[in-house]
């Protein structure tokens, strides 16, 4: 490591839990994520905030962890894609996405699968044109669009909410 980087302490509540650490002043939240908190649902694709493999829900708004400052996440409480699921097991979310066919290679599923989360949590019951502006920012290579969006109305129809 570079003893002349630039460190800073953050507090930040990532799926629950306080985390208390040290991050070099130019990583992002996703660097942090992946590397300091093993944290790898997230995933690094373009760095520009493009793709949305990377989506979070940093203080009830998605973001792309990609283009957030890790310093700029001090005192916030996010969620990651492995927050998602309780003791072991998916969420209905998660599992509508497996059981429709909304998985081709996977790279993408977790910002489609967060985004759709904060989607559902704030219109518990979409529109498909409601489904498509609020998974606008995340993209899929494999095409699944149909069978993603398919899962998102099916949870939200499930749920009775």
């Amino acid at each position: 490591m570079n003893d002349d980087v630039q460190r800073l302490p953050i507090s930040v509540t990532v799926n629950g839990d306080e985390r208390v650490l040290e991050v070099a002043v130019h990583h992002t939240l996703l660097d942090v994520l992946r590397d300091d908190l093993a944290l790898t649902g997230s995933k690094e694709c373009c760095l520009v905030g493009e793709c949305g493999a990377c989506t979070v829900i940093l203080d009830g708004r998605t973001v792309d962890a990609c283009l957030v400052l890790a310093v700029e996440a001090d005192g916030t409480s996010l969620t990651t894609i492995e927050g998602l699921a309780s003791e072991g097991r998916l969420s209905p979310l998660q599992a509508a996405f497996l059981d429709h066919g909304g998985v081709q290679c996977g790279f993408c599923i977790p910002g489609q699968v967060v985004s759709a989360h904060a989607l559902l949590q704030d219109n518990p019951h979409p529109t498909r044109a409601d489904v498509d502006e609020g998974i606008a920012g995340n993209l899929c290579r494999c095409g699944c669009y149909e069978q993603i969006t398919e899962a998102i109305l099916r949870t939200a129809e499930a749920s009775g909410r």
